[in-house]
């Protein structure tokens, strides 16, 4: 079984039956989907990955255990032990496993090999090694947008603020910049300033890139200059069911302290977390924000 969705195929329908699990990794996107799913009168039962959920008590209401990394091993026999049929990847996994300190567990054996190289090609790699290997077993991967749709950033400009001329320079400097670093395995986000990339999205994550913006504002080549865009969009060949990127009101108001004029995502390949909030706050703060079109022209 193939395990690679890229981006120009078409997004597939979720089943209803069966029930989902939820991987939960760091950042709000894991919550927003167990909240989303028990809306509609689907409990979710979700495995926190130790280390990396910010709020463990968030996940009280539903049905939960923590796991290390290094207890991947076990994960299928624990998920079909609660009739698990359908799993979502969420969040963020900033920690990679320990594979020396793995216990010896049979049917992860032949796991082992494709581990290490995936480890080494980068985070794509390794999630569709973690696809495949739930998949063999019988275990569908489902992505966020096919278990709650409305999550997806829609085409346009969803704010009252419009990007002006010099923002859409900067959306275009940025937007070159954050693909070639997602050709790379690097990143999904990049940041331009003055019609140029100023700023790339590393392992540390997005808010630690505006974090930096913010920094460099009060020296260098970046003082006085006002302005900028957040560009963030999916890597080339991205396996939509793991990683797509995302924004939230904490993207929102991280971009504001950096001094931006707002942020620009691929439409329809990113994830608006509460889009009406964070479209509220982008609103309150003076912000643009805008779902490009998929020939990215802004």
């Amino acid at each position: 079984m193939s395990t690679k969705q890229t981006l120009d195929a078409p997004p597939r329908e979720a089943g209803s039956s069966g029930r989902v699990a939820i991987i939960a990794g760091g950042g709000a996107l894991p919550l927003e989907i167990a909240s989303g799913l028990a809306a509609s009168g689907r409990k979710p039962f979700v495995v926190m990955v130790r280390g990396e959920v910010e709020d463990p008590a968030g996940f009280a209401p539903y049905p939960n255990l923590l796991l290390d990394l290094e207890q991947f091993g076990s994960l299928v026999g624990l998920l079909k032990g609660e009739s698990v049929t359908q799993v979502v990847l969420a969040g963020n996994i900033a920690r990679r496993p320990k594979l020396r300190s793995m216990r010896p567990f049979l049917p992860l054996l032949p796991l082992i090999p494709r581990a290490v190289a995936a480890l080494a090609s980068g985070d794509d790699g390794l999630l569709r090694t973690v696809i495949g290997y739930l998949e063999d077993h019988g275990i569908k991967v489902v992505g966020a947008h096919e278990i709650l749709p409305d999550l997806l950033v829609p085409q346009g400009v969803l704010t009252r603020k419009k990007p002006a001329s010099a923002d859409r320079k900067d959306i275009e400097a940025a937007l070159a910049a954050a693909r070639a670093i997602g050709a790379l395995d690097i990143g999904q986000a990049a940041v331009a300033i003055g019609g140029r990339a100023i700023a790339l999205e590393g392992i540390e994550g997005t808010d630690s890139l505006l974090e930096r913006v913010a920094g460099l504002r009060s020296h260098g080549r970046l003082a006085g200059r006002k302005g900028g865009v957040l560009v963030k969009c999916s890597k080339p060949g991205q396996e939509l069911r793991a990683d797509l990127p995302g924004i939230g009101v904490r993207t929102v108001e991280g971009a504001h302290r950096a001094g931006l004029s707002g942020i620009a995502v691929e439409a329809e390949r990113a994830l608006g977390l509460g889009l009406k909030d964070l479209i509220e706050r982008a609103d309150a703060l003076g912000l643009f924000v805008l779902g490009l079109p998929r020939d990215g022209k802004p």
